[in-house]
């Protein structure tokens, strides 16, 4: 992986959903879209739903599409925080820079993430809870594009 990339992804990711960066016009329909670039990189995610979502999130290189990881989620159960979500994902690690850490816990709520493969090919599953009660799931996938 190449560490100029990966700082890019995470400074995309924090300034985006995470950092509750500002959305741009939708790309269709009711989505949310926030786009985050600096020099020959540009980030992308777009996302349809809320209490039950879907989206994408993509990263481009001198305008050619390098990377994408796709992700579909639910609340599962009451008192689900949003906040306490961006909270988890505002610490994604460098060594899988995809959602957030393995653990992370504030309060009543914890955060979980498992992950399987590396940047070019992975897949995984977030997990919050709230005193031990599941109330939120999102699995995800992606690796690079050509």
């Amino acid at each position: 992986m190449d560490k100029e990339l990966v700082e890019f992804l995470i400074k995309a990711k924090q300034a985006t959903y995470a950092g509750k960066g500002a959305e741009t016009a939708p790309s269709r329909e009711k989505s949310h879209d926030l786009i985050y670039k600096d020099g020959d990189y540009m980030y992308y995610d777009t996302y349809l739903g809320t209490g039950k979502f879907a989206g994408e999130e993509a990263l481009w290189i001198k305008g050619n599409p390098y990377w994408s990881m796709n992700y579909i989620g639910r609340v599962t159960g009451e008192s689900f925080s949003g906040d306490f979500l961006k909270e988890a994902l505002l610490r994604v690690p460098e060594d899988k820079p995809f959602r957030g850490p393995d653990d992370y816990s504030n309060g009543d709520y914890s955060y979980h993430c498992e992950i399987e493969g590396d940047f070019e090919w992975f897949q995984g599953k977030e997990i919050i809870s709230l005193r031990g009660t599941e109330i939120y799931e999102c699995v995800f996938h992606g690796g690079l594009v050509e």
